[in-house]
């Protein structure tokens, strides 16, 4: 800060002003402290500015925050002795920048007071906001100013819709501050105006203290509503025409960010959420039960706990969330804490109903309509489908040795890729990807008309999302965004379609998932959920076994039904035109989808380095058309081979 602000005075110097001026004029970053806790960020040439200056008479707890987060913002002390030098800061960025687009928008927020009296508390709870500016009504910012005003009015607080309110003709600054910049010397350089007052709902109006989910909710919907009125205006009055309004979002990822990543990734890798949650003795488990003649529930035993539960929450919920200033990524954030909250929680509740409790919070049950999607493929898939492909039943070390191939297959195109083949003795027979390996289960024998949809199922969705994932700034594209299950599994099995390997067999296992999720929710015992699907539904016994076991797994994982249920939402969403190649970016879900979009837009994500093999493959385009065409369930069933 030495030279830049003077330390006596805190008046901003010329050479801090010049310095800023210089950065932006090269199209560099600007990332400076100002005086009494002020801040300039402007992520390079952009043609506008959002600014928010400290009120020097009165407690303005959060206002700040609805500033923070946006590609181009000051935030700086109202004080009369700041005014001259932030006066000249704000006047030359603004002449460094209109120069470079013809045109400049300075937008200015403020709270209103904060005696609003408003008949009930839901009244005093309501949004609201004021748009100043002095242009006339069909002046060249109608357009952004009804952008600002649409976007604005789409905020809902506590169900409760904003109300906004357009004044013409009125100054566009805090009336207890002096403006920041002269009008007449505005109009010069193409510089716009706009004051921006809002109702400070987030606050207790008394004690002044913050309800920090409103501002959130609040600083979220101002921040999209603020971007879409930059890109209406740099679309009509720059000479810059922006693809979309989140190309003006924040494209630089802060230390801060990467900071939290960084801390949650450390508590997500503390454990492997289905290796903790899959019993170590299933094979005994299974050879205990038919003894018993499948009358009495097994005894499941499970590996140690490699955590405290109360430390690693400790660690967890010490992570500085609030500080990410980006409303879009603090979102993403909030919610992983949740999640991993949750299995955290569960893992700990192993072996006891609550452990169902949290499963059903993370994964869901079975809907009606899912339950129906299971019931169709169960009355229309006889019990006694076989395997139709002649050949040999492969073991784990052969079938091991097929996706050997496959993973070489990637890692000459991506050397990242760097995953590994391991045989397991501590899993039950099948499959499962953890931190970016194949495991594969002892006891495990795959039938040859099967390999290719699976070796498509584990490495071509399950590690290549994982190794995209990696291949991103955030590291939760690998470990997992909040909820990406559902959509992980839904492209696995649309890929063992893709590759003509989606049996009847199989589907019928995935139907019979979603029942035997059902009996859980419903407070069926194992034993009897075992008798549904074998005797009910005639599955042989030992895959009646190992689907109750997945499912009763831990005290009830309802996660067995998201496969169905993945698969059907993949179905509608390419139905309704949705491109498959953006899902393979890292591990999201189909909600992320808005998400991911603004974030590449901004150019915070990369391209994904690495696509599935099949869709290079005719005959998967040609399956795909399919299923872009509407293709039905039934017809999926039938026409498998084609």
């Amino acid at each position: 800060m030495t030279g830049l602000i003077e330390s006596k005075t805190g008046i901003i110097t010329d050479r801090f002003i010049n310095t800023i001026c210089e950065r932006l004029a090269s199209n560099k970053p600007v990332r400076r402290r100002l005086p009494v806790n002020g801040r300039i960020h402007i992520d390079g040439q952009l043609p506008f500015l959002c600014i928010y200056r400290i009120p020097p008479a009165r407690n303005d707890k959060g206002t700040r925050r609805l500033v923070l987060g946006e590609a181009s913002y000051l935030i700086a002390p109202g004080k009369r002795s700041y005014h001259g030098s932030l006066s000249k800061l704000v006047w030359n960025v603004v002449n460094t920048l209109s120069s470079q687009f013809g045109a400049f928008l300075v937008v200015e927020i403020w709270s209103s007071s904060d005696n609003f009296n408003g008949r009930s508390q839901l009244e005093r709870l309501k949004p609201g906001s004021r748009i100043f500016t002095r242009e006339p009504k069909m002046g060249s910012l109608n357009t952004t100013i009804e952008s600002l005003e649409k976007g604005l009015k789409r905020i809902r607080i506590l169900k409760e819709s904003a109300a906004v309110e357009v004044i013409h003709g009125e100054k566009e600054h805090p009336p207890s501050l002096k403006p920041l910049i002269d009008r007449t010397k505005a109009l010069k350089t193409g510089c716009k105006l706009i004051g921006l007052q809002i109702r400070p709902v987030y606050r207790n109006r008394k004690s002044g203290k913050i309800y920090p989910l409103v501002l959130q909710n609040l600083h979220h919907g101002i921040a999209r509503a603020l971007k879409e009125a930059f890109f209406e205006f740099t679309r009509t009055n720059t000479t810059r025409r922006p693809k979309h309004y989140h190309v003006l979002g924040r494209g630089a990822v802060v230390k801060t960010v990467k900071e939290v990543d960084h801390k949650l990734t450390e508590v997500s890798n503390a454990f492997d959420f289905l290796l903790q949650v899959t019993p170590i003795n299933s094979e005994q488990a299974w050879l205990a039960f038919k003894r018993k003649k499948f009358e009495r529930e097994p005894t499941f035993y499970y590996r140690p706990r490699p955590f405290d539960p109360a430390l690693l929450k400790r660690k967890l919920y010490s992570i500085r969330i609030e500080r990410v200033e980006d409303p879009t990524l603090a979102h993403l954030f909030k919610d992983k804490v949740a999640e991993l909250d949750r299995q955290i929680s569960m893992i700990n509740d192993r072996g006891t109903r609550r452990f169902l409790y949290g499963s059903m919070q993370l994964y869901g049950g079975t809907e009606k309509e899912i339950t129906k999607f299971a019931n169709i493929i169960l009355n229309h898939i006889p019990p006694r489908s076989r395997e139709k492909s002649p050949g040999r039943i492969l073991d784990a070390e052969e079938f091991a040795r097929y996706a050997a191939i496959e993973i070489e297959y990637y890692r000459r195109i991506y050397p990242e890729f760097a995953a590994k083949v391991q045989i397991r003795d501590d899993i039950s027979s099948g499959l499962m990807v953890s931190r970016g390996d194949l495991l594969i289960g002892s006891k495990t024998s795959i039938h040859p008309s099967r390999v290719e949809a699976l070796i498509q199922h584990e490495v071509g969705t399950h590690l290549l999302t994982y190794y995209n994932g990696k291949a991103q700034p955030f590291r939760q594209l690998y470990t997992g965004l909040p909820g990406y299950e559902e959509l992980q599994e839904g492209l696995a099995v649309v890929s063992e379609y893709l590759v003509g390997g989606l049996s009847k067999p199989r589907l019928r296992i995935l139907a019979g998932r979603v029942l035997a999720v059902r009996c859980l929710v419903e407070g069926a015992t194992f034993v009897d959920t075992f008798r549904k699907l074998d005797i009910d539904y005639g599955f042989e016994q030992r895959t009646a076994f190992i689907i109750t076991l997945r499912v009763y797994r831990g005290g009830g994982l309802t996660k067995d039904a998201i496969y169905l249920r993945g698969l059907k939402n993949l179905l509608d969403y390419l139905k309704l035109g949705g491109e498959l190649e953006p899902l393979f970016i890292g591990k999201i879900s189909a909600n992320h989808l808005p998400i991911i979009e603004e974030l590449q837009y901004r150019k915070v994500l990369k391209s994904a380095p690495l696509k599935p093999r099949y869709l290079t493959n005719p005959k998967a385009s040609e399956r795909l058309e399919r299923l872009r065409g509407g293709l039905s369930l039934l017809e999926l069933i039938e026409r498998r081979k084609t």
